[in-house]
C-alpha cells in the first residue's frame, strides 16, 4: 500500500531526482522514477511537470500522453480557439512519437464532442476560424483514422467514429451537397471493405444499409455484388493473419509474439505494406510500454523493431519523407541505439547527396556525442562511428583532396570513447581494424598503421587478435626483425587464444625465417604448451570440483529412488535430442526362429558370426551445454577452441536468432560436462558468455488443444523469454501424441514459464508444464504411453466407443479409446484404449475373451511402434491410393512441423521425412484427401521452399504421372499393382497363374483402350469435379 509522502519528502526526492536527470537525461528509468515520485506527492503541478519532461527528451507512449493530455484538457477553457489549439498540438505530438488506439480514440471523441458542441450554439464564435467548419472536420477525422487503420483488430474502433459522423452529416444536407456526399461516403465504405479488417462482415452491412436508404432501389443487387467481390481479397486477407492475431492475444501481446508475428509476415513471397507497417508500430508501442514499466529486454527489443521497420520501408521503396520521419521518431525513440544511427547517417547521405548531407549528418552525431546511455555501450558506438567515419571516407573520394585528417581524428576519438566505456575495449577490434585498412591505403599513412597496432596491442595485452595484427601490419612493412621479436615476448604469455599466436608465428618463420629460426620458434613454442596445458589443467581441476558438487546436488535432489532408477536403466533408453523417442524398438524374437537357440541343432546350422557390440546412443540431454551470450561473429573454431580441454566434442552447432546468437555443445561423454559449464562468465571477445546444461531451458509441455501447433506454442510461452527451439514428436508411429519440448535461451525464463503449468486451455485440457529433466522422463504423461494402452481385436462391427469407455473404467481411468475406421468411415473390428498408468492397462487384460455383443474379444498390451507384418489382402494398394510424395523439402525438415503444416490442407494420418534427399511419404486419411494435396492449383510454401506433391509410387521412382490409368468401371485411380502376382519359389504352389496374368493383361488393355477413346473411364479432371461436389 502506497503511503502519502509529506512536503519534506517530497521536496528532498524530487531534488535528488531532477539532479540525476540534469546529468542524464537520456535514461528512460530516471524519467519512469521521475514520474512515480511526482504521483506519490499528490500535487498535479509536479506530475504534469514531469510528464512534460519525459517527452522532451523521449518519445512517450499513451501512459505518458494521455494522463498529461487529460491534465491540461480539465485545466483549460475549452471555449478558448487558443486553448483547443493547444490540445489539438499536443494530440499531433503524442500521435508523432507512437500510433495508440486509445490516444487517436480520445482525439477523435475529442473532436466530434466540440463539434457537436460549437453546431447546437446559436451562432459560431468568429474566432475559431476555419476549425470545425465541415471541411476542417473531415480532413482532421480522416487524418486521426488513417493512422491506426491498418490495425486488423482494432482500427473500426477509429473508422466507426468518422463513418457516424459522415453519416450524419448527409442526414442533415440536401442537394447538390446531398448528392456530393452520398458519392464519397459510398466510395469511403467500398474502400474500407477493401481493407483487411476483423469486423468486415459488419462493414458489409453498414454498406448494404446506406444502399438501401441512400441509392436507387433497382440498383441494390447490382452494388451488392460488386461490393462482395471487392471484398474477397480483403476477408482472405485478415482470415489469413486471424490465428497469428488470437495468438498474439492469447500471449498477452508479448514481444516474443510480435517478433514471431513480424517475421511470417517478412517472408511471405509479397509482404503486404498495408499490413506490416501498423503491426510494425503496434510492436514498436508495445515494447516501449514495456520498457518503460521495466521489463528486462523491452529495450533491446525496442531497437529491433525500429531498425526492422525502417529497413522494411526502405525495401518497399516509400517516399524519403516518409523514411525521414520515421527515423526522427526512431531516434527520438530510441537515441541510444547505435544500429539506427548508423542507417540514419547512411539514409541522409543516399537521399540528401554529398553536398547537403554534410551539415545534418555532423548535427546528427554531434547529438549522439551527448547521450550518456550510447556513449557507454561499445556495441552501440562502434556501428555509430563506422557510419560517420564512412561517410566522410566517400566525402573525401568525391572531393579528390585526399585530406584524412578529419577522418583520422573521428576514428581515434572513437577508439578513445570505446576504451574508456570498457577497460578491454571492442574484443573484435573494428575500428582499429577499419583506420588500420585506411591508412594502408594511403602510401603516406603505413606508419600511422603500425603506430595504431603497437599502441592496441599494449592496450589489449591479452588479445591474440590484436598481436597478430600487429604483426601483420609489421610485416607488411618488411619489418621482419621486429615481428619476430614481437612473437618471442608473448609465446609464453597468457592470451586468449595463444594457440593462433603460436600458429601466426610458424607460418611467418616458414615464409620469411631460416631454418634456425624456424627451429628456435618450434622450440619456444612447445615449451609455452607445456606452460599454458598445466595452467589450464589446474584451473579445470577447480572448476570441476565446483561444478561436480552443484550436479551432486541437483540429482540429489529430484533422484528417484534406488530400485526405479535401476528399472529406468534397463527399460529406458536416452533421449537423442528429446526425439529419439520416436525410435523404432525392433522386438529381436520376432525376427529369428527358436531353433535357432536349440544347442541339439547348432551341427545343422551355419556358424554365426559373433556380433560387434552395440554402439552406444547419444545421449544427448546429459552431454550438452547450451551457450549464450555469445558476441556477433564468433565462429565455431573459437567455441571449439575454448571447450576442448573439456573432453571430445562431438558437435558445435551455433544459431542466430533475432535477438542474440546463441549455441549448443555436444561431448561424446557426460563427463566432459562438469568442466565445460566452468567456462560460465568466461569472456569471448572480451563478452562473458552464459554456459548451462541445455536442459535446464528446456521445457516438456503436453495436454495442449488438439489443434495447437508451433506458432500457437511459441506465442503462448513467447512472453517469458527469448525461445531457442519448439520440437515435436514424429506421429509416424502413434498419431495422437500431443506434447513438445520448447527450449528458452536462459534456465530463469523456463523457471519463469512453469506459472502456466496447469493453465486451462480448453473445456477438458490443463496445460501440462515441466523441466524436461532427463532423470524425471517417466514422469511425463506419454513417456510411457505404450505401457499404458491396451489392444483391443475381435470386436463387433456393432461396437461403439462408449461401450468400450464403460467395459474398461472398471479397470481404470480411461484416458483415450480409438477406434480404427477404414476409408468409408465404418468400424474395423479393432481399437486401442489408453489407461492413465501402466498398472490399470495390465489390469485391463482380465477383459481377454470377454463376450461383447456376442463376439469374443481379445486384449494385449499395446506397442504402437511396431508395425504388423501381416497385413490384409490389398492393404498395400489402399495405403498407397491415399499416400502422396513430397519433395523439395528444405534441410533439417521434422516430420512434427510438416504435418502440422499439410494438415492445414488435407487430414494427414502419418508423414515421414527421408532427409537424405530431401522427401517424404505422407499417408492421408482417404484417397480423396490425397486428392486435395495433389490437385492443389497453387503450391504450398514451407519454411521458404515450395513443396512438390507428386503421387506415391511403391514399386520404382517416385513419379508426377498417375499411378495407373484410370479404371473403367471405378472412379478412384487403379494401382498398377492391383491385381496380385502369384507367389513363386520353393513350396509355392502356383495356383491360377494364368487366369491372374490373363486378367491382368485385360486390365491393362483395358484402361489403355479407353483412355485413348475416352470411354467410360473417369480420369483426374473427373476426380477433381467429385472433389469439388461434382458429377
Amino acid at each position: 500500500m502506497d503511503v502519502a509522502m509529506n512536503e519534506a519528502d517530497s521536496l528532498e526526492a524530487l531534488s535528488g531526482i531532477l539532479e540525476r536527470l540534469t546529468e542524464n537525461p537520456y535514461d528512460i528509468s530516471l524519467h519512469a522514477e521521475h514520474v512515480r515520485i511526482a504521483r506519490e506527492t499528490g500535487m498535479d503541478e509536479q506530475v504534469e511537470s514531469a510528464l512534460e519532461m519525459m517527452t522532451a527528451f523521449w518519445a512517450a507512449g499513451e501512459h505518458v500522453w494521455l494522463p498529461l493530455i487529460q491534465q491540461k484538457t480539465s485545466s483549460s477553457n475549452l471555449e478558448s480557439p487558443d486553448d483547443i489549439k493547444a490540445i489539438l498540438d499536443l494530440y499531433s505530438r503524442a500521435e508523432q512519437d507512437y500510433v495508440s488506439i486509445p490516444l487517436l480514440q480520445r482525439h477523435l471523441e475529442f473532436l466530434v464532442e466540440r463539434w457537436e458542441h460549437f453546431m447546437e450554439l446559436e451562432s459560431r464564435p468568429e474566432d475559431l476560424g476555419e476549425l470545425f467548419t465541415q471541411e476542417w472536420m473531415h480532413e482532421a477525422l480522416t487524418n486521426a483514422v488513417s493512422q491506426g487503420l491498418g490495425h486488423l483488430t482494432k482500427s473500426h474502433l477509429l473508422w466507426d467514429i468518422q463513418r457516424d459522423w459522415e453519416l450524419a452529416r448527409l442526414q442533415n444536407s440536401s442537394g447538390e451537397e446531398r448528392e456530393m456526399l452520398t458519392n464519397a461516403i459510398e466510395n469511403m465504405l467500398l474502400e474500407r471493405l477493401q481493407q483487411p479488417h476483423s469486423n468486415y462482415e459488419e462493414t458489409f452491412q453498414a454498406y448494404s444499409s446506406f444502399t438501401t436508404n441512400y441509392k436507387p432501389h433497382d440498383q441494390y443487387e447490382s452494388l451488392l455484388v460488386k461490393a462482395s467481390k471487392l471484398r474477397g481479397r480483403s476477408v482472405k486477407g485478415y482470415q489469413l493473419r486471424e490465428k497469428l492475431e488470437n495468438s498474439l492475444e492469447l500471449s498477452g501481446f508479448s514481444l516474443e509474439g510480435y517478433a514471431y508475428y513480424l517475421s511470417a509476415e517478412r517472408r511471405r513471397k509479397s509482404p503486404d505494406i498495408f499490413v506490416l507497417k501498423p503491426l510494425y508500430e503496434r510492436a514498436i508501442s508495445e515494447a516501449d510500454k514495456r520498457r518503460f514499466s521495466g521489463e528486462p529486454g523491452a529495450e533491446d527489443a525496442l531497437r529491433s523493431f525500429w531498425t526492422g521497420y525502417v529497413d522494411f520501408l526502405r525495401t518497399q521503396d516509400v517516399e524519403d519523407e516518409q523514411l525521414l520521419l520515421t527515423f526522427r521518431r526512431g531516434v527520438r525513440s530510441v537515441p541510444a541505439s547505435g544500429e539506427l544511427l548508423a542507417r540514419y547517417i547512411r539514409f541522409l547521405e543516399r537521399a540528401l547527396g554529398l553536398e547537403e548531407a554534410p551539415a545534418h549528418v555532423a548535427a546528427v552525431y554531434e547529438k549522439a556525442q551527448s547521450i550518456a546511455p550510447l556513449q557507454s555501450d561499445i556495441e552501440q558506438l562502434v556501428p555509430t562511428v563506422l557510419a560517420r567515419a564512412g561517410f566522410e571516407k566517400r566525402l573525401i573520394e568525391a572531393g579528390g583532396d585526399q585530406v584524412y585528417e578529419t577522418l583520422i581524428q573521428i576514428v581515434m576519438d572513437g577508439i578513445s570513447k570505446v576504451r574508456k566505456a570498457s577497460k578491454t575495449g571492442d574484443a573484435r577490434l573494428r575500428l582499429e581494424k577499419y583506420l588500420s585498412g585506411v591508412c594502408l591505403d594511403v602510401e603516406d599513412l603505413h606508419a600511422n598503421a603500425v603506430v595504431l597496432w603497437e599502441d592496441t596491442a599494449k592496450h589489449c595485452r591479452n588479445s591474440y587478435l590484436a598481436w597478430t595484427s600487429y604483426t601483420e601490419v609489421l610485416a607488411r612493412q618488411h619489418m621482419y626483425d621486429d615481428v619476430r621479436k614481437v612473437f618471442q615476448d608473448i609465446v609464453a604469455k597468457n592470451l586468449d587464444w595463444p594457440e593462433a599466436i603460436w600458429d601466426a608465428w610458424i607460418s611467418f618463420e616458414q615464409l620469411h625465417g631460416t631454418v634456425e629460426d624456424i627451429e628456435d620458434a618450434l622450440d619456444r613454442i612447445e615449451r609455452a604448451q607445456i606452460q599454458v596445458n598445466t595452467r589450464r589443467a589446474k584451473e579445470a581441476e577447480k572448476a570441476q570440483y565446483a561444478a561436480a558438487q552443484l550436479i551432486a546436488e541437483t540429482q540429489a535432489s529430484t533422484a528417484p529412488t534406488a530400485e526405479a532408477s535401476q528399472r529406468t536403466q534397463v527399460a529406458s533408453v536416452p533421449v537423442s535430442a528429446a526425439m529419439d523417442i520416436d525410435a523404432v524398438h525392433a522386438a529381436e524374437s520376432s525376427s529369428k526362429r527358436k531353433a535357432e537357440d536349440d544347442d541339439t541343432a547348432e551341427s545343422s546350422k551355419k556358424a554365426r558370426v559373433e556380433e560387434p557390440p552395440a554402439k552406444l546412443k547419444r545421449d544427448r540431454e546429459n552431454c550438452t551445454v547450451f551457450v549464450a551470450d555469445i558476441p556477433a561473429g564468433v565462429e565455431e573454431d573459437e567455441l571449439r577452441a575454448l571447450f576442448k580441454d573439456c573432453g571430445v566434442i562431438r558437435e558445435v552447432k551455433i544459431t542466430q536468432l533475432p535477438n542474440s546468437l546463441v549455441a549448443t555443445v555436444e561431448f561424446m561423454e557426460r563427463d566432459s560436462v562438469p568442466a565445460a559449464l566452468t567456462k560460465d562468465k568466461k569472456r569471448i571477445r572480451g563478452k562473458e558468455i552464459a554456459v548451462h546444461l541445455a536442459w535446464r531451458s528446456t521445457l516438456y509441455v503436453t495436454n495442449f488443444p488438439e489443434d495447437a501447433d508451433d506458432t500457437f506454442i511459441r506465442t503462448l510461452f513467447g512472453k517469458y523469454g527469448e525461445i531457442f527451439d519448439v520440437r515435436w514428436p514424429s506421429k509416424k508411429f502413434k498419431s495422437t501424441r500431443r506434447f513438445c519440448y520448447l527450449q528458452y535461451t536462459t534456465p530463469a525464463s523456463a523457471e519463469h514459464a512453469l506459472e502456466m503449468n496447469g493453465t486451462d486451455m480448453q473445456e477438458g485440457h490443463k496445460l501440462s508444464v515441466y523441466i524436461s529433466n532427463p532423470e524425471r522422463r517417466k514422469e511425463r504423461t506419454d513417456s510411457d504411453a505404450n505401457e499404458r494402452e491396451v489392444y483391443v481385436a475381435g470386436l463387433s462391427k456393432l461396437v461403439t466407443k462408449e461401450d468400450l469407455e464403460t467395459l474398461f473404467k472398471t479397470y481404470g481411468t480411461v484416458k483415450d479409446v480409438r477406434m480404427i475406421m477404414d476409408e468409408k468411415g465404418r468400424f474395423k473390428g479393432f481399437a486401442f484404449v489408453e489407461f492413465a498408468s501402466e498398472q490399470e492397462a495390465r489390469a485391463a487384460l482380465a477383459a481377454n475373451n470377454h463376450e461383447l455383443k456376442k463376439r469374443r474379444m481379445a486384449v494385449t498390451l499395446s506397442d504402437s511402434r511396431v508395425k504388423p507384418k501381416n497385413k490384409a489382402p490389398g492393404y498395400r494398394e489402399e495405403v498407397r491410393n491415399r499416400s502422396v510424395r513430397v519433395r523439395n523439402l528444405p534441410p533439417g525438415t521434422h516430420d512434427g512441423l510438416l504435418q502440422q503444416a499439410l494438415e492445414k490442407h488435407a487430414k494427414i494420418k502419418r508423414v515421414e521425412v527421408f532427409a537424405n534427399i530431401a522427401e517424404a511419404e505422407v499417408e492421408l486419411e482417404t484417397p480423396a484427401e490425397a486428392g486435395k494435396l495433389l490437385l492443389r492449383p497453387d503450391s504450398i510454401e514451407f519454411n521458404g521452399n515450395k513443396l512438390q506433391i507428386v503421387a506415391e509410387n511403391t514399386t520404382g521412382p517416385p513419379t508426377s504421372r498417375p499411378i495407373a490409368p484410370p479404371s473403367a468401371t471405378s472412379g478412384f485411380f487403379v494401382p498398377r499393382n492391383a491385381v496380385s502376382r502369384p507367389r513363386a519359389g520353393l513350396g509355392i504352389r502356383q495356383r491360377g497363374a494364368r487366369g491372374a496374368q490373363a486378367s491382368s493383361a485385360s486390365a491393362a488393355s483395358g484402361s489403355v483402350s479407353s483412355a485413348d477413346n475416352g470411354g467410360g473411364g473417369k480420369g483426374q479432371d473427373d476426380f477433381r469435379k467429385m472433389l469439388l461436389g461434382g458429377k
